[in-house]
């Protein structure tokens, strides 16, 4: 299953993988890629909903925002390489 959902979304970790020389990883950098996740993602809903039930359409642009950050960073943190967490967190 996990290798179905990694070629489903290789284009999105693709950018994060490649690269060539050492890199800095750290298993907490996958653990706190993670919780930002899960947080954005709560985020996101909150704004969204608030959003749609207030009629306010201008919401919906940062709920999306929040949205998209926080499924990039699910997706790495669960399928993505070693190399592709220390890209996010820009570590060398």
């Amino acid at each position: 299953m996990k290798n179905q959902l990694q070629q489903l979304f290789a284009p999105l970790l693709n950018l994060f993988e490649k690269g060539e020389g050492e890199y800095s990883y750290k298993p907490s950098f996958r653990r706190i890629l993670l919780v930002v996740g899960y947080l954005f993602l709560v985020i996101a809903s909150g704004a969204l909903y608030v959003a749609v039930k207030a009629a306010m359409w201008g919401g919906l642009l940062p709920g999306s925002i929040f949205l998209i950050a926080g499924l990039v960073c699910l997706i790495v943190g669960l399928l993505g390489s070693d190399r592709a967490v220390a890209q996010i967190w820009k570590s060398k």
